[in-house]
């Protein structure tokens, strides 16, 4: 009799991590809407974005600026959690600046890298 009570915990559980992981989804795109004033071009392809993690309705980003003492670094923030707050589903952003590892160009989409000049 506990058999079919650990399949629908487990089918439970597969269930709530695939609608995280489109809510994952869903702020990853709203964040590409989060742009570097100074250059122009999303964070998300900057490489800024080092983790998102959604638990339940809250999600918790971790993200870099592309200097220590970029003084944009308010400013990125505060758009992050405007953009976030306003995906479905999702009732608490955190986001969190952290400066490991240091972000270098590498860590940069092609797209970003050719925008930029990078070859």
């Amino acid at each position: 009799m506990n058999e079919p009570q650990e399949m629908e915990t487990a089918v439970g559980t597969t269930q709530a991590s695939a609608e995280e992981e489109a809510l994952r989804d869903r702020v990853m795109a709203m964040l590409r809407h989060v742009l570097d004033p100074e250059l122009g071009i999303n964070i998300v392809d900057l490489g800024l974005v080092y983790g998102v993690e959604v638990q339940g309705d809250t999600v918790h980003i971790t993200y870099t600026l592309t200097t220590m003492g970029c003084p944009i670094g308010p400013l990125i923030e505060a758009e992050i959690k405007q953009f976030v707050a306003g995906v479905e589903g999702i009732e608490n952003v955190e986001a969190e600046m952290v400066l490991r590892p240091p972000w270098n160009p590498e860590m940069m989409s092609e797209e970003a890298k050719a925008a930029l000049g990078f070859f």
